[in-house]
């Protein structure tokens, strides 16, 4: 896709399709955990990824891979290990607790890339995102109480802190967490990097690195990596190819034109569109308080994206989704 096409690309409504193709990889995973171990998953996930990429690289973008220096691969092999310790923590925390809870956690993402932001990138925060920010990690926490809170008999009511911390989903919701924790570390080290790299060279060599981190965590844990049911295989294949090379692409795109906070807080939608897809799919109605915490996060999104944004010219000469 060449510049002047994909200046006529609108970057957020790029983001809106990104958002929704992300939005299935909840349900894909939990159809391919019935067959395989969480590591295994993920890295399936990367892994075939990277495969379907190739063909498509080797012969379109040969050149800028060989062109890319130790500079550029150094911090791309650092991104590629902060996505294997999200894909690893976030698909593990599916396993542990709830879809609502976990998609929620992992989308705190935000609030981290926002302070490291600041920090390391010097970008600055203005009204609009905060607002936007706040709104939307309200919503987040509504959403992600949602399994242990309900109204009855006219009163709120919510499980015991102490019964909280002794539950399996703990270690559920924390990994989670970490996962968000590395997702923004993803986010804050791709958006440098692609100031000088093409969209598709670096999302499969950061793939393509996640996935042998992964494979090495799944040898390393004696994790089989075959013989799986058929069904498994499609799970993989449809989660590769619609959150991953669809969604996370996507969103890498969007780092080329728009501020990382912005990119970041608008993964707050996943919790939503994970939502309707269950609805949908799965016969599963929102409860009133998830209903909430939704209106929420898309009011969230929405006073996000009513800042002033200032593009990131692209250095490569030419951009791919």
């Amino acid at each position: 896709m060449s510049t002047e096409n994909t200046k006529s690309i609108s970057p957020k409504l790029v983001m809106a399709l990104g958002i929704l193709a992300v939005s299935t990889a909840s349900l894909f995973i939990r159809f391919a955990q019935q067959n395989a171990p969480s590591l295994v998953v993920a890295a399936y996930r990367l892994g075939l990824a990277s495969l379907l990429l190739t063909p498509y690289i080797l012969l379109q973008h040969r050149s800028e891979l060989r062109q890319l220096t130790h500079r550029q691969w150094l911090p791309m092999l650092l991104a590629g290990l902060f996505l294997a310790f999200h894909f690893g923590a976030w698909i593990t925390s599916l396993e542990l607790t709830s879809v609502a809870s976990s998609v929620v956690l992992v989308t705190t993402t935000p609030l981290w890339v926002a302070i490291v932001a600041v920090v390391f990138l010097k970008e600055k925060l203005t009204r609009p995102l905060i607002t936007g920010l706040i709104v939307a990690m309200v919503g987040g926490v509504i959403v992600g109480i949602s399994e242990s809170c309900a109204f009855q008999n006219g009163r709120f009511l919510c499980t015991s802190g102490i019964e909280l911390f002794q539950s399996e989903s703990m270690l559920g919701n924390f990994l989670a967490m970490f996962g968000a924790w590395m997702a923004a570390a993803y986010l804050v080290v791709g958006r440098k990097v692609r100031e000088h790299v093409d969209t598709m060279v670096y999302v499969y060599g950061v793939y393509s690195i996640a996935a042998i981190f992964l494979v090495i965590a799944c040898l390393f844990t004696r994790q089989s990596l075959w013989g799986f049911s058929p069904n498994f295989y499609l799970w993989a294949f449809l989660l590769a190819i619609v959150p991953q090379i669809i969604g996370h692409t996507t969103y890498n795109w969007a780092l080329g034109y728009l501020p990382t906070t912005f990119v970041s807080i608008s993964l707050l939608g996943e919790p939503i569109g994970t939502i309707l897809l269950a609805f949908l799919f799965l016969q599963e109605t929102p409860t009133l308080i998830e209903s909430v915490g939704g209106v929420l996060i898309l009011a969230g999104i929405y006073l996000a994206s009513r800042t002033p944004v200032q593009k990131s010219q692209p250095v490569s000469s030419s951009h791919s989704v």
